[in-house]
């Protein structure tokens, strides 16, 4: 199956202010991306997440992408992202890193963004390290050489 070039847009949707500490964190590393949407959920109590995934819904157009990054599999944010996840043109990862989110963010539009997304995943797998434990083996190695 080809894949035609489109544009994506993405969505960072958590639990409190970590999205624009991600957000930040991107702009910081990346330089400023545009078409990137934010979602600080039960931060106002006065806001509804229903009614602010619906608006980025509503800002993607049919021949446009959205990807999604939501900070918990199983979380109410995430549940509510869910009643969109059979819209072809919405891909939703849930529990990202920030090595995930900028691989994902920076790739070729050229690539699809399932290819893409499940790359930048085992990708961003990797990053997750035990560095104490990677540390103290190494010692022990120059130990016992």
């Amino acid at each position: 199956m080809e894949h035609t070039k489109s544009t994506r847009k993405f969505l960072i949707a958590t639990h409190g202010r970590l999205a624009g500490g991600v957000k930040s964190s991107l702009d910081l590393i990346t330089g400023a991306v545009d078409s990137i949407f934010l979602i600080e959920a039960y931060v106002d109590e006065n806001r509804l997440i229903e009614d602010d995934i619906k608006a980025v819904i509503d800002q993607v157009g049919d021949h446009e992408e959205l990807i999604v990054f939501s900070d918990i599999m199983g979380g109410s944010v995430t549940n509510q992202i869910l009643q969109y996840a059979r819209k072809s043109n919405v891909h939703i990862v849930s529990g990202f890193n920030l090595p995930l989110v900028i691989e994902i963010i920076l790739a070729d539009t050229n690539t699809s963004a399932p290819k893409v997304i499940a790359e930048a995943i085992e990708n961003a797998r990797q990053q997750i390290v035990y560095v104490t434990q990677i540390l103290t083996t190494a010692k022990q190695e120059d130990y016992n050489d």
